[in-house]
Parts: C-alpha cells; sequence; structure tokens
C-alpha cells in the first residue's frame, strides 16, 4: 500500500474516534446552554471592560466564557460563552453533584464559585525555590489582545517572541485547512509525514502520551479556570490530590484568583494557548502570539512560566512541536492504546450528544483497557463546563479510585517523575530541555517522520522515561 494511501486510512480512522474533528465542539456546548437559559454572558469586548472595573471582585462572577471552536483565520469572531441560568434544585448525588442521569446539558444551573481563598503578594508556594506570588494582576484592556481571538502578531511582545524561533529548523508545512482531517484531505495524505496527531494520532518523541508506572493515571483539566472549577478545587483537596490544569489565556485573565489556587495548593499550570482554536491551522507567527500571551499571562499572575503545553483539541503536527520547543514549552497529549482513544467525552455531555450513563460507560471502558496496558495513562477532561466538573467530581475520579486494580491518581509531571520544580522555567533543575534547538535530526527539510523511530515508540515504560529526559523531535510515532 502506498504511504498516501495508508495515511489517508489513518485519517478515517481518527476521524471516527477522536473528537469527531475540531467542528462544534465548544461552540456546540455553548450553543445548548444558550438554547436552555435565559441569559447569555456578553461578547469579549464587553467582557474586557466589565474585567477592567471589576477585576478584584471575583465572586461576583457568575458568568462562564466558553472556549472556542476551531477556526482557520485570525479574523475569527469570538468564542462563545457558558451563560449563568437560575440555580436548579439540590444536588443529592455523591459529593454535592445531581443524580448522574441528571447531569444533562439541559440541566439547571448550580451555583458559581469564585475562589475560596485569597493568597497575599509575597506568599510561597509549596516546592522548592518557588518564587513569591507578585503583586496582584489587575486587568488593563489595552495591554492585552481581545478574549478568544488569535492575537495578532504585529504586537512588539510578539516580535520579541519571535526571536525565540531564531536557529531552529521549523518544518515548512502548510497551515491546515481547518485542523480536521476530513475539512483538508491533502494535509490528511500527509499526517505521517507531518506528525499531525489529529489525523492518526502521530506523535513525536518528546510528546508526552501516558505515564510509565502502570495503573497510573495522569490526570488533567482542560480550557479553565472556569466558574465551576473551584467546585473541582474543593473536592480535590477534600482527597489530598493534585492534577495539572491546562489553562486558557482568555479565562486566566478572568479569574487569576482561580489560578492562584491551583497553584499554591501544589497543581501543576500548563499552557493551553490564548484563544483555543486549533494550532495547525494557523502560521507560525500565530502559533506564537497564542502561546507567548498564555505564558504572560501566567508569569504575570503567578510568579512562574510553564514548560508545557497541550494543543487544543490535540491538534499538533510537527511545526506546531517545533515552535513549541523553541519557545520552552513540551507537549502532552492524552493516551491512544489499541485504537482507543483516552477522551473521557465529557465535553459531549455539555453538549447534550452524549448521555451520562453513556459517558460513564466510555470511562469504564477506558478503566478496563487501562488495564491491559504496561504503562500508564492519561485521560481528556475539562472544568469549564458544570456538566464536566460535576461528571469528575461525582463520579469518574471516585471510580478510578474504587476499581479493581484501583487506579494511582497524580499530575502529568509526577507520574512521569518530572520534579514540580521543572514544570516552571523559573525553578527548572533541568538542564537538557529542549535538548537541541535543531528539531529536525530526519534529514529531510520538510520534518518528515523518522523511519526508525518505529511505529510504536512510545509505549514501552523505557520510551516513556527517555521522553521525560526532552528528547528534541525526530518525526512522528503512530500509537495503535
Amino acid at each position: 500500500m502506498k504511504l498516501e494511501a495508508l495515511a489517508a486510512l489513518f485519517s478515517l480512522l481518527a476521524a471516527a474516534n477522536a473528537h469527531e474533528g475540531v467542528f462544534g465542539r465548544h461552540a456546540a456546548i455553548a450553543q445548548k446552554r444558550q438554547d436552555t437559559t435565559s441569559s447569555v454572558s456578553s461578547a469579549s469586548s464587553s467582557v474586557s471592560s466589565s474585567l477592567a472595573s471589576s477585576q478584584t471582585s471575583q465572586a461576583s462572577t457568575t458568568s462562564s466564557q466558553g472556549a472556542t471552536s476551531a477556526v482557520s483565520s485570525a479574523s475569527a469572531t469570538s468564542a462563545p460563552v457558558a451563560p449563568s441560568a437560575p440555580a436548579g434544585p439540590p444536588a443529592t448525588g455523591a459529593n454535592g453533584v445531581p443524580p448522574l442521569s441528571q447531569i444533562t446539558s439541559g440541566m439547571p444551573a448550580g451555583t458559581t464559585y469564585a475562589a475560596s481563598e485569597t493568597f497575599p503578594a509575597g506568599s510561597t508556594p509549596s516546592f522548592s525555590g518557588a518564587p513569591p506570588l507578585p503583586t496582584p494582576f489587575v486587568f488593563s484592556p489595552g495591554n492585552w489582545p481581545a478574549q478568544d481571538k488569535i492575537p495578532p502578531t504585529d504586537s512588539p511582545e510578539v516580535q520579541e517572541w519571535i526571536k525565540e524561533l531564531d536557529g531552529v529548523n521549523i518544518p515548512d508545512f502548510a497551515p491546515t485547512v481547518d485542523g480536521s482531517c476530513g475539512g483538508d484531505p491533502a494535509a490528511a495524505a500527509q499526517a505521517e509525514q507531518r506528525g499531525w496527531w489529529t489525523c492518526g494520532g502521530w506523535t513525536g518523541p518528546e510528546d508526552i502520551t501516558m505515564c510509565p508506572e502502570k495503573l497510573t493515571w495522569g490526570i488533567s483539566f482542560d480550557d479553565g479556570p472556569g466558574p465551576y472549577t473551584q467546585k473541582l478545587l474543593d473536592y480535590l483537596d477534600t482527597k489530598n490530590q493534585q492534577a495539572t490544569f491546562f489553562v486558557v489565556g482568555s479565562r486566566c485573565i478572568e479569574r487569576p484568583q482561580l489560578l492562584i489556587e491551583e497553584h499554591m495548593a501544589g497543581h501543576e499550570i500548563s499552557v493551553h494557548t490564548w484563544s483555543h482554536h486549533a494550532l495547525t491551522t494557523m502560521t507560525n507567527e500565530e502559533i506564537v502570539a497564542e502561546l507567548g500571551w498564555t505564558r504572560k499571562i501566567i508569569k504575570e499572575v503567578l510568579g512562574v512560566t510553564p514548560t508545557t503545553m497541550r494543543a487544543p483539541f490535540g491538534d499538533i503536527d510537527n511545526r506546531v512541536r517545533a515552535i513549541s520547543l523553541a519557545m520552552g514549552l513540551r507537549p502532552i497529549q492524552w493516551t491512544r492504546f489499541n485504537g482507543f482513544a483516552y477522551d473521557t467525552n465529557d465535553w459531549k455531555v455539555a453538549a447534550g450528544t452524549v448521555s451520562p450513563t453513556d459517558q460513564m460507560a466510555t470511562f469504564n471502558s477506558i478503566l478496563g483497557n487501562a488495564t491491559l496496558m504496561d504503562n500508564g495513562f492519561i485521560v481528556l477532561e475539562h472544568d469549564l463546563y458544570e456538566q464536566t466538573v460535576d461528571l469528575a467530581v461525582g463520579y469518574t475520579l471516585d471510580a478510578a479510585r474504587t476499581h479493581n486494580p484501583p487506579f494511582k491518581l497524580q499530575r502529568i509531571g509526577e507520574c512521569m517523575n518530572i520534579p514540580l520544580t521543572d514544570m516552571y522555567l523559573e525553578t527548572t533543575t533541568n538542564t537538557t530541555f529542549p535538548a537541541h534547538r535543531d528539531t529536525n535530526t530526519s534529514g529531510d527539510p520538510n520534518g518528515a517522520a523518522n523511519q526508525s523511530s518505529g511505529a510504536r515508540s512510545l509505549t514501552s515504560p523505557a520510551v516513556s522515561v527517555i521522553i521525560a529526559a526532552g528528547m528534541a523531535v525526530v518525526g512522528g510515532s503512530l500509537l495503535l
């Protein structure tokens, strides 16, 4: 079979098994919420104005800004938002959440949460060498890009960050049409050469996709901080449990106190872009802007700069990898094993396309599948929407703990044996990552996949440990 035909086959498999493409994911969630509630949050320009005047009043913020669906141009409209709604009936299920059958897209909205604890400037996180918290962040609209839109690339900040790519061999791939396999057949046919995760699950050897130790779950939550993140944090605190939070820059400027609380509780903070658009659809400069502005807001609020990132929708290829690595950000995806993506589908419950009972059946399948692995695993979950938080707090996390055999739940860095200090630029002791600034070691000017890496190069514990040392990109590997 020709390489192009094989790549096309993987594309079809990925389209059926992954996120059903990048179209409609968060947009569908937000639209469903809009159809079932009477009030809608204002667009990003209005939010920016209100943030400027009410930054210190986190408790009064009750609207949820939604993460966006993938859009292929920088002129995309603002992201849909999750509106507020009248409080529903008291929760009667486990951990203060409704019974599973009642966690639906049309459920009455419950209580939103502001940060439960305020940390003054100078407070010191618990890990060794951590810098104290900086002066409290005050939002000024003129200093930041518009929320939920791809930032412009002509700002002094972005022009300075682009210099971080100097001397780095960035694969010369054109942006994809829309970040989906079906929307760009030409790019899909080159999925292996591109190392394109969306079409076929291709990865680079520096990607973190699973934990080395069997029966270990690297916990993470995407798209926050949101109006229900505090509920999740409270639950995690009762279990003395830490997780990895992939935060969106446009959400961080809304809820900086929640970001601080995550950090001070020992959770890992990682970059999830500024606007939550598909990164493969962007120019090099736009990718830099997305990552750079998110790094900047995290640094201004917490005083630290993450050394990891996750691409929205998992949409990453060797071009995006090379830029991320050049900016000191190592990609973290989620596990695929035996053709099975470790996606909880919690976002589909919020979108109204999957029932909560079917979602839990999917999650139980993940746990059963995970017992067959020689490695641990990483699962996709979200903390932006009430439904996704309720599913985690009331059901999925406890299901893993009570499973037979039980799973060990850890932060992703922790499960990879990466010290918490090394998750941030200011405190890292890792002098080998990024290992090389030239990310193309295959000899192919287009950054083609290294055939010697093997189709299963990321499925053994030994290779996962090597990945933890921070290898440079040498191409793509397909998890089967």
